[in-house]
């Protein structure tokens, strides 16, 4: 790998190159623009300067960047098109070092200084709705090293992203790279300096694009990962366990990752060898043939992940005891083998002996649940970037695909995906900043985020709140449920109440049915450093932007906010407040569309949580009834396709042999022109589509009449619920339907969703009637006249009097509807 440093970029001057390598090198100092946004600055005593890779900074050798160098009278000034440098050449200062945000945000707030005081004292912190307390630089999150014991909300270290237009990565006591790819302390004198300023402004994208080519990109993922997987720390026999799965085939809820808990292996050992945590050893008091327990779970379909916690090393009564031993060339004395990320020989044998003999056995990827820090027998190695890396890069040359399971490290993170969050616990607080995290992860490239989805422990039997985790958790990156040993806290679906039980379902099922559109996503993330859940400030950059933060957007064509507080018991349904980006946009389960630019609460009941499709925009589905196998190629699809604006979608999916194939989907609003053109001699997508058309004007008795199908046959049209549904059979490469209806843009009908509303409403039924009553006679222009009602005493008796006038929560859900 090749390093380069600041006398590796050209530097221009009045529009003529000059070799300014003296102005941004002296004897202390280095000043090294990596990008027109990133600059990298070092200070070091003893004049020595890092070129090796680092966990964060693995590439450096960057297209030189446009840049003028230039000597002033107290030092030097670096300018690009982004931010303004201006250092005194001295040890680095808040009076000698500053970075200058360049664009439309430039302020003095924009101004990054070395060393700046920007906490706040605790009276004059603010938090937003939940958000912990910002300091003065505007820094908006990226990840944490763990929810454990967390109930809510918890600080998040920075990312690459602020509303002040710049941010700074840290570097200085990261560790490096040796020549042989293995990770190392650095050994930096005291004093030493290594930071990575980012000036991006408010192109939030931009950033994270940098810090990606710096950093790496994120590996593409096994597809097997993006469906559901089940999890829970409870003790399993082989029987109960694949007698689990049974139940849910029976059930029709697809999984693709087995999750074993540590109970797998040994846990009650003689207390003269420790505790009970770390374990190699399968326990054949419940899986007496673990080989032929996991290829049972391979012939479903399904892969499997152990959980192991590796900080007691390999003990006397391991099966591997006596192998590993010979491997590192000590003799099996019934000493301990201590974990020991410093020592070669002993992670060698850690891979070579110990996890590939029981991956022989068929474990697929491993869950490191590492506790003990972040300490070694060596200062500045953190055993667990050091299991990430090494388990991922196994893992990686083992597999057709790398992946781990492990918490997030630092910057550079994202190069080892899956990241677990922590134990999360039972409370509605734990759901509300769960999306947060996943979508603040995006400011710090980490993208692949799982979480306990239903959390893990303490709280209590709440059935709601366990429905809007999963429908939180099937728009999430990774979808696993998880709980506790508890008896009572397994996240099966039969174990909720009606109507919880048959949303969970929809959603588990609706997972596995977004399998091309998340598959999708993953190389999207991988080719173009897009994190598959992102803030929707990435979107829109207004100032309201950065206070919606419980919404986010969901790859590139839908946006997603989850319930995160129980049901208004008036309305009986339950709100979220969600800021739309310019554009139209559709509900994909209600049907009804939206203008954007504006902020609005959503009320949604049990069934569903608002998911957004931009107007023109694509959600490729496998089709209901088709039956999916993760490992092939996607079955029949239903295109979910929202009118009222042209965009285009590419549908990216993967053969069996690694290689990638294309289908482009275009809507043209102008011409009433819907088209697809699959990969050239492709047969498999010939056959029949089906197409979910809506946010269009069905109103007319005729609508959809004038349907050409060019390069196919219509096989059959069907109205419902504002949705227009077609079955096409194609028997060409392209597919071209035709019709005045793709111009149009509309809502589904304005009575039957009042109605479905106050039907579940806790209010008289006097006020349901005159609700309906003037919606049907004046449409959205009632909205005005319902809200009066609430200034109109109705003389019932003083105990009815509260059902019989709309509360200020039943006058938001019509809004929504109305407005």
């Amino acid at each position: 790998m090749r390093h380069t440093d600041a006398s590796q970029h050209s530097v221009t001057h009045d529009h003529v190159t000059h070799d300014h390598s003296a102005l941004l090198q002296g004897e202390h100092y280095r000043i090294t623009p990596l990008t027109e946004r990133v600059v990298r600055l070092e200070w070091s005593p003893s004049g020595r300067f890092e070129d090796r890779p680092t966990t964060f900074a693995i590439r450096r050798d960057l297209p030189a960047p446009d840049v003028r160098v230039e000597a002033t009278d107290t030092g030097l000034r670096v300018v690009t098109g982004h931010y303004v440098l201006d250092y005194d050449r001295g040890p680095f200062s808040a009076n000698g070092l500053s970075v200058a945000v360049r664009g439309g945000i430039s302020n003095y707030h924009s101004v990054w200084r070395y060393g700046q005081d920007l906490s706040l004292p605790a009276d004059r912190q603010v938090r937003y709705e939940g958000r912990p307390p910002r300091a003065l630089d505007g820094n908006l999150g990226g990840a944490a090293r763990t929810l454990d014991c967390a109930d809510g909300v918890i600080p998040l270290e920075p990312g690459v992203n602020s509303e002040l237009g710049y941010a700074v990565i840290d570097d200085s006591g990261s560790m490096v790279f040796d020549a042989d790819g293995h990770l190392a302390p650095r050994d930096a004198e005291p004093g030493y300096q290594d930071l990575y300023v980012f000036a991006a402004g408010h192109d939030h994208v931009d950033a994270v694009e940098d810090f990606f080519a710096i950093s790496g990109p994120q590996p593409l993922l096994p597809r097997y990962a993006l469906g559901n997987w089940w999890s829970r720390y409870h003790r399993y026999s082989d029987t109960e366990y694949l007698r689990l799965m049974d139940r849910f085939d029976a059930e029709k809820v697809p999984l693709s990752v087995a999750v074993v808990d540590m109970d797998w292996h040994l846990t009650d050992i003689d207390p003269k060898y420790g505790a009970g945590w770390t374990g190699y050893t399968w326990n054949r008091e419940l899986f007496d043939d673990p080989e032929a327990f996991q290829a049972e779970l391979h012939r479903r379909g399904l892969k499997v992940t152990l959980n192991v916690h590796p900080a007691d090393g390999v003990r006397a009564f391991e099966d591997a005891y006596e192998p590993m031993c010979r491997a590192m060339g000590r003799e099996p004395n019934g000493d301990p083998i201590d974990f020991d990320v410093t020592d070669r020989a002993f992670m060698d044998a850690y891979f070579n002996v110990l996890h590939r003999g029981l991956e022989d056995l068929g474990t697929d990827f491993w869950w490191i649940d590492w506790q003990s820090g972040p300490y070694s027998k060596r200062d500045g190695m953190d055993p667990l970037w050091v299991l990430n890396h090494e388990h991922f890069t196994d893992s990686d040359a083992h597999t057709d695909r790398g992946l781990t399971f492990s918490r997030y490290a630092g910057p550079g993170s994202h190069r080892y995906p899956v990241g677990f969050s922590g134990d999360a616990i039972i409370t509605w607080e734990s759901l509300a900043f769960q999306p947060r995290m996943t979508a603040a992860g995006a400011n710090i490239g980490y993208g692949w985020w799982s979480h306990d989805i239903g959390g893990h422990m303490g709280g209590f039997k709440d059935d709601e709140l366990e429905t809007r985790w999963v429908e939180f958790g099937v728009f999430s990156p990774i979808m696993r449920l998880h709980s506790s040993n508890s008896r009572f806290s397994g996240k099966e679906p039969w174990k909720v109440a009606e109507p919880g039980r048959s949303a969970i379902v929809e959603h588990l099922r609706l997972r596995h049915r977004m399998l091309p559109y998340l598959n999708s996503m993953n190389l999207r993330a991988h080719r173009d450093g897009r994190s598959i859940v992102e803030p929707v400030y990435f979107e829109t950059h207004s100032f309201d932007a950065y206070r919606y933060l419980d919404e986010y957007l969901f790859g590139s064509q839908l946006l997603v906010a989850p319930i995160i507080r129980p049901a208004d018991p008036v309305v009986r349904r339950a709100s979220a407040d969600v800021l739309l980006p310019e554009g139209r946009w559709t509900d994909v389960v209600t049907g009804h569309s939206y203008q954007g630019g504006r902020a609005i609460r959503m009320y949604r009941g049990i069934s569903s949580i608002p998911v957004l499709l931009r107007a023109g925009g694509f959600l490729p589905l496998v089709a209901e009834g088709e039956s999916l196998d993760v490992r092939n190629l996607f079955p029949a699809l239903d295109v979910q396709v929202a009118g009222g604006a042209s965009g285009s979608f590419d549908l990216d999916e993967e053969r069996q042999d690694g290689s990638w194939v294309r289908t482009r989907f275009a809507l043209d609003a102008e011409a009433g022109e819907l088209r697809v053109d699959a990969p050239e001699g492709m047969g498999a997508r010939r056959g029949e589509w089906r197409f979910t058309l809506l946010g269009l004007d069905l109103g007319a008795p005729d609508a959809g009449a004038d349907l050409q199908v060019e390069g196919g046959e219509l096989l059959g049209v069907r109205t419902g619920r504002g949705r227009l549904l077609l079955r096409v059979r194609a028997d060409q490469d392209s597919l071209v339907i035709r019709s005045g209806l793709l111009t149009t843009a509309g809502q589904p009908d304005l009575t039957d969703e009042v109605e479905e509303l106050l039907h579940g409403a806790r209010i008289g039924f006097g006020l349901k009637d005159r609700i309906f009553g003037l919606v049907e006679s004046h449409g959205a222009g009632a909205l005005a006249s319902v809200i009066a009602q609430g200034a109109h005493p109705t003389g019932h008796a003083a105990e009815t009097y509260e059902y019989d006038r709309p509360t200020a929560e039943l006058v938001e859900a019509l809004t929504e509807l109305l407005g």
